[in-house]
């Protein structure tokens, strides 16, 4: 199959000869093709460029994608830092748009033509389309472009002690979230967009079970509901971070036929397969430090094990990183997940 056959087929349901390799590296391909790793995220045509060559250099089946997951302090007016030196690899937090109460007030839904990112983010989906390849907006979750608009820290003091303010920002994020998935829609058709979301910021780490069934699955299940009533067949969700604790209630939000749910390292893919694997493509999780740092030996065999495990998923199974693969990890280590997809990730059809 070649690798438009195979996302096309494990998307309908089909049987696919192996399974898919499915990127999570965006500095990695910048550093590889000799740009500034700001350019994946400042330039639509150097981004795609280089994650092009680098994916098939690499052999990975899913195209290149444009988003960070700082996303929405830009887009409402704050400010980010683009990646520069040798330890940033996205951009980041510089001035959050959301710092007082008063600040609530005023918020208003940005242009979606015309703020932060979404000019390159559309410019970028116009180059995806050009290719024939999945039509993604990025974005973060509800909940992480809620904690992108006002700080994270004091969005969770307000969850406890003035909750109308955080429903507030996070229906504002939602809103937000529909805008842009209605565009893009517009733009390029239902049936070539699959949004992506990062989640980041629902982590066990950050809020409990108890704060994600209160103040982000009602926001994840009106969204989703909303986006796939626009002809949207697949939605991915990025579930980052410790949230094994969260899978039930994630479990309870429309993916699409079938939805698509990476994880990061912290989720066995046995336990995401049991908690979402009826509806939805499995897609993980090797742990991106052990990428960086690893043997070649050591990385093949969490490449191996994640493959053994994947291929018992209903809707199939797609091996990726647990989260963005370091800028600064060997090439060789990078091959290592083909090379495990060539060895045990055949399907014998």
């Amino acid at each position: 199959m070649t690798k438009k056959q195979r996302i096309q087929a494990i998307l309908a349901g089909r049987p696919v000869d192996r399974v898919p390799l499915f990127p999570f590296l965006l500095g990695f391909c910048a550093k590889n093709l000799g740009y500034p790793i700001s350019s994946i995220y400042s330039d639509a045509q150097k981004s795609f460029d280089a994650q092009m060559k680098t994916m098939e250099q690499y052999g990975f089946d899913w195209g290149p994608i444009y988003g960070y997951a700082s996303y929405g302090t830009w887009e409402f007016g704050g400010e980010i830092e683009m990646p520069s030196g040798d330890y940033q690899q996205a951009p980041s937090h510089k001035m959050f748009p959301v710092k007082s109460e008063q600040d609530v007030d005023d918020l208003r839904l940005p242009d979606i033509k015309t703020a932060g990112c979404l000019p390159l983010a559309m410019e970028f989906s116009k180059l995806q389309d050009k290719f024939e390849i999945p039509v993604s907006v990025v974005l973060g979750g509800n909940f992480t472009i809620a904690g992108n608009i006002c700080a994270v820290e004091k969005l969770c003091r307000w969850m406890l002690k003035k909750p109308e303010l955080a429903h507030r920002i996070l229906k504002m994020a939602t809103d937000h979230i529909l805008d842009i998935v209605s565009y893009w829609v517009h733009t390029f058709g239902p049936e070539r967009v699959i949004p992506q979301f990062w989640e980041p910021l629902a982590s066990n780490h950050i809020i409990s079970p108890k704060q994600f069934k209160a103040f982000v699955l009602p926001y994840l299940v009106e969204s989703s509901e909303k986006i796939l009533k626009m002809g949207v067949k697949h939605i991915l969700f990025h579930i980052c971070g410790e949230q094994n604790l969260n899978l039930p209630l994630w479990a309870q939000v429309p993916m699409g036929d079938p939805g698509l749910c990476s994880f990061g390292e912290q989720t066995d893919i046995r336990k995401a397969i049991e908690f979402l694997g009826d509806e939805s493509i499995i897609i993980g999780n090797v742990d991106p430090k052990m990428l960086l740092t690893g043997s070649p030996a050591q990385i093949y065999d969490l490449c191996t094990d994640a493959i053994k495990k994947g291929k018992k998923a209903p809707h199939g199974f797609m091996l990726s990183s647990g989260c963005e693969v370091s800028p600064e990890t060997p090439g060789y280590h990078v091959y290592m997940m083909q090379k495990a997809i060539q060895d045990v990730g055949g399907y014998g059809h």
